[in-house]
């Protein structure tokens, strides 16, 4: 029988996102198996992956705000702009702390990023990372981000200083590339020595489990759909609205308690306590983006 839900995963160093999920896959023994929000290889910490009709219910956490514990070296660049590439330019970088708090401000809010060449983002049909691999770079458009906080935690002096950072940002920043605009920023480069993400939006490491810890006891680690979907409005409805919603209803915005409190989208709730669908708003009313209750079942 099939497991729908979502978990929290603490990503091991040396696994790509993919390999996350084929292991779920395997643990799980079934197919529908996907990820919200990529790590890269070397990065660890949370990675949610949907297992069965949650999958559907990526697309809502993949958007949300994520949060990192980033380790930047300075004096050092590398190809891939963090420490799994070749190094391409070295030179000491006389800094401290105050040097790396003075900069910083310049990179809060909304910035624009240059997606780096090891990134998936698509140019002309094909990935940047397929291209960086023959060796080809080609034009990228900038793409805009937004970036909450960049606090220094530690600061570690020498000819090659290294500073901890925590970064609170929007989907889509990234991390390599602004460690790099850091060093740059302050006359030199740098490069992003290492990644650990500490939550997607309000999932974080508390709850995330290991691969061990989720191979030797899957069912526990599972969120229902609701959980997952926890970070948008809910909008409980009755016995019949929830009929009208197995169908795919659209109704107006008013039909909705509490709707007409935000944009969306909202996470609609039955009777029991389960996740039907979620909806988006649409001017004056509020029409399904991904409906999970059956028909036969309402």
């Amino acid at each position: 029988m099939a497991t729908h839900g979502v978990i929290v995963v603490d990503k091991p160093a040396g696994w790509t996102s993919h390999d996350v999920v084929a292991k779920i896959r395997k643990i799980y023994r079934q197919r529908r198996v996907g990820h919200a929000g990529t790590l890269d290889p070397d990065a660890t910490g949370v990675l949610l992956v949907g297992l069965g009709r949650a999958t559907r219910l990526l697309r809502f956490l993949q958007d949300t705000g994520k949060g990192y514990r980033a380790t930047i070296v300075f004096g050092v660049s590398t190809t891939t702009l963090d420490a799994s590439g070749e190094v391409v330019d070295r030179r000491p970088m006389p800094i401290d702390q105050a040097d790396i708090e003075a900069v910083v401000p310049a990179f809060l809010g909304e910035i624009e990023q240059l997606p780096p060449m090891v990134s998936a983002v698509k140019v002309g049909g094909r990935r940047l990372h397929e291209l960086a691999r023959r060796g080809e770079e080609v034009e990228r458009a900038p793409r805009r981000v937004h970036v909450d906080r960049i606090d220094v935690e530690a600061f570690e002096p020498g000819p090659y200083p290294a500073a901890t950072v925590l970064v609170e940002c929007s989907s889509g920043t990234y991390v390599r590339s602004l460690a790099a605009d850091i060093g740059g920023r302050l006359g030199g480069v740098a490069h992003l020595g290492e990644l650990r993400r500490l939550h997607i939006g309000s999932f974080t490491l508390d709850e995330a489990r290991t691969l061990a810890d989720i191979e030797a006891d899957p069912d526990k680690t599972v969120l229902p759909p609701v959980a997952a979907m926890r970070d948008l409005e809910q909008v409980s409805i009755d016995a019949e609205q929830a009929r009208a919603v197995a169908h795919g209803v659209t109704f107006p915005a008013a039909v909705f308690a509490g709707a007409n409190a935000g944009p969306g989208p909202f996470a609609v709730v039955g009777p029991d306590g389960e996740l039907l669908a979620v909806y988006e708003r649409r001017r004056a009313a509020v029409k399904p983006a991904v409906v999970l209750a059956p028909v036969e079942a309402t």
